[in-house]
């Protein structure tokens, strides 16, 4: 892993564990999708798991008393009609992308599936929407990380060079798009992932969060 500054024209930055913090988000939802298929509420382990695994797109059929499945559907109804009011802006976050928006052009792609209006507002609400370019959901793209297209879409959009760009994020997927674009790659340890999970991917830098990003650009 590299540890000397990284020079990049564009930087893509994925939202949920890398932008916010989503931990309310994913524990309501999972209270209110356990509550509809008759299960108690998950203990806060077990309802980040439900996250993690479909970011690797592994099974959730062991879950909520073998109705995960089932389950899911009304957690990601519940997962939607709640971040708005459970998601936090991570600390520093605004500080650090106003140094970064001097240096490169910005954009957001999370795998969340709304329109894009919707992480705008978010943006917005947490007074960081003017740092971004573009924005880039779930519902722009045929498949989401870790396939590239995103990333391809960000750099068509914003005029840039693949090779001139970061894909950083908290999760595995962020760093595999990254790498399958072709771009330069940094995981945060600020989401869902263990630094030894993210290790295993080999990103070009591990820091601990967006915050310390300026400073290795």
């Amino acid at each position: 892993m590299n540890l000397t500054p990284i020079k990049a024209k564009g930087i893509f930055l994925d939202l949920d564990g890398t932008l916010v913090d989503s931990t309310g988000a994913y524990l309501e939802a999972a209270r209110i999708a356990f509550q509809a298929v008759g299960e108690k509420p998950p203990e806060l382990e077990v309802a980040l798991e439900i996250p993690r695994r479909l970011e690797q797109g592994l099974p959730l059929s062991d879950l909520a008393g073998g109705n995960g499945k089932r389950m899911l559907g009304f957690y990601f109804d519940a997962y939607y009609s709640v971040t708005e009011t459970k998601t936090r802006l991570l600390p520093n976050v605004s500080a650090a992308l106003e140094a970064l928006a001097y240096r490169t052009k910005l954009a957001v792609v999370t795998m969340r599936h709304v329109p894009k209006q919707v992480i705008q507002k978010e943006l917005d609400y947490f007074g960081i929407a003017k740092y971004f370019a573009h924005v880039v959901t779930g519902l722009d793209t045929c498949k989401p990380k870790p396939s590239p297209e995103a990333l391809v879409k960000c750099v068509e959009k914003l005029d840039l060079n693949m090779s001139d760009c970061i894909m950083a994020g908290d999760s595995v997927s962020d760093i595999r798009a990254g790498k399958a674009a072709g771009a330069k790659t940094i995981a945060f340890l600020s989401g869902l992932f263990r630094p030894q999970e993210l290790a295993k991917e080999k990103p070009d830098l591990i820091l601990p969060d967006v915050s310390a990003l300026p400073e290795f650009i």
